[in-house]
């Protein structure tokens, strides 16, 4: 790896919340950095602080101790809207429950973070990754009336419409059926090595995380 391109460290990165109990150790200690294409996968059970460790990762959230450098950038040097400036720049994210918008259609959705960079093919680009996703015939279809497979394909292609470095996918299976579950998997592997971006995983499955080229267990906020 020592000449690919660095896009995310975690540096001695620690979290801690304050319960009625006193403070909270959630994460403790995490160091590791990702490059330009990898597929990692974070693993552990649940309450282990995979989901914490994403949004810290993610700039979402905030460290309590250490901190996130991504694309050369340290997080903790940034305020909110730097952050997310960031994150419209570099970043796309597929989440268990699609977030998609009611109101907007499968085309609309996905042209959203196009949009939001003032991109002006942002429709032509929408169209064209909905098709990527075998979803041509679905853009003025509404999330209501696709299937949780067909919302997640329209998850996936609006977190690839800007061709992101680093892509954040957070139980991206969780929801679906195994067969609907399998094609979205498919997808995003295929996507995130045509694309050459960094596939930031976390799932529960062993099967899934054994796809990806590296594994970071997590067991009682520590990395094993």
């Amino acid at each position: 790896m020592s000449n690919s391109i660095k896009v995310l460290s975690a540096n001695h990165l620690g979290k801690q919340v304050i319960s009625s109990d006193g403070a909270l150790a959630i994460l403790h200690d995490i160091c590791f950095d990702l490059y330009q294409g990898e597929s990692v996968a974070i693993t552990g059970s649940s309450g282990s602080g995979k989901s914490t460790l994403l949004s810290l990762l993610a700039g979402l959230d905030t460290p309590t101790a250490g901190n996130v450098v991504m694309m050369g950038q340290d997080l903790n040097q940034l305020n909110e809207d730097g952050r997310a400036s960031l994150r419209a720049s570099h970043v796309g994210f597929v989440f268990q429950s699609f977030q998609l918008l009611p109101h907007l259609n499968a085309l609309e959705n996905v042209m959203l973070p196009a949009e939001l960079k003032g991109d002006l093919d942002a429709k032509d680009k929408a169209a064209l990754w909905l098709d990527k996703v075998g979803l041509k015939d679905r853009l003025k279809h509404f999330p209501k009336t696709l299937s949780g497979g067909e919302q997640q394909r329209v998850a996936l292609a609006r977190a690839f419409i800007n061709q992101p470095a680093i892509l954040f996918a957070d139980e991206p299976t969780g929801s679906l059926d195994e067969a609907s579950g399998n094609r979205v998997i498919d997808l995003l592997f295929d996507l995130n090595q045509a694309n050459h971006s960094t596939l930031i995983l976390v799932t529960h499955d062993p099967a899934l995380a054994s796809r990806c080229q590296r594994q970071l267990q997590l067991q009682g906020g520590k990395l094993l």
